[in-house]
């Protein structure tokens, strides 16, 4: 049980996908314009990290390992996250036509957001049992949901904020994504892994 609590902290804070390994950061600077769409993006991420962690390392451990096929990871990987990509897109347009329509291109974007399919590949080498990658999986979309969330109560303030010309738009977004992986580095000594 203490591992798992590790692995969620780690994940969420210290090996934050987003802020340290730079995993996702398309969608991350795209939807973190407002809150409502950032919110929305962040559970359909956790969402489908969960799941397509969960069902890559069933996959893995009971067809590619047994069968020698391990060649076939990414593939394989990849077709789990867009099916389930597809299932929930289908599922926000039914149910969330404004969410739906703030997400905009980047809900099927979540198909190509590298920091899952990252999380189906680190759930592999870092060799975790089904626990520790079904939490490595939810803590990781939490983590992405996060910083996504600070990130557009930022730029929702600045709005309203007198910015010079030239830091308007991505150059102070890229400046403020800096500075958040700054921050997230100082919980690096709070778990040592």
């Amino acid at each position: 049980m203490e591992n798992l609590i590790l692995i969620f902290i780690s994940t969420v804070l210290i090996n934050n996908l987003v802020l340290t390994y730079f995993l996702g950061i398309c969608p991350f600077l795209g939807v973190s314009g407002k809150l409502e769409s950032s919110f929305g993006m962040g559970m359909a991420v956790t969402f489908v990290m969960t799941l397509a962690t969960s069902i890559s390392w069933l996959i893995y451990h009971f067809v590619l390992l047994p069968w020698n096929m391990v060649f076939l990871q990414y593939v394989i990987f990849i077709l789990v996250i867009a099916s389930l990509v597809q299932i929930v897109e289908m599922f926000i347009r039914k149910f969330s036509s404004p969410l739906y329509q703030s997400l905009g291109i980047y809900l099927p974007l979540i198909t190509t957001n590298c920091s899952i399919l990252g999380v189906a590949i680190f759930m592999v080498t870092r060799n975790y049992h089904f626990a520790e990658a079904v939490v490595f999986g939810f803590s990781g979309g939490l983590g992405f949901a996060l910083v996504l969330l600070i990130m557009a109560g930022i730029r929702q303030e600045l709005e309203y904020a007198d910015v010079p010309g030239v830091f308007k738009g991505a150059a102070l977004t890229l400046i403020i994504a800096g500075l958040l992986s700054l921050i997230f580095m100082g919980f690096s000594g709070l778990v040592s892994s």
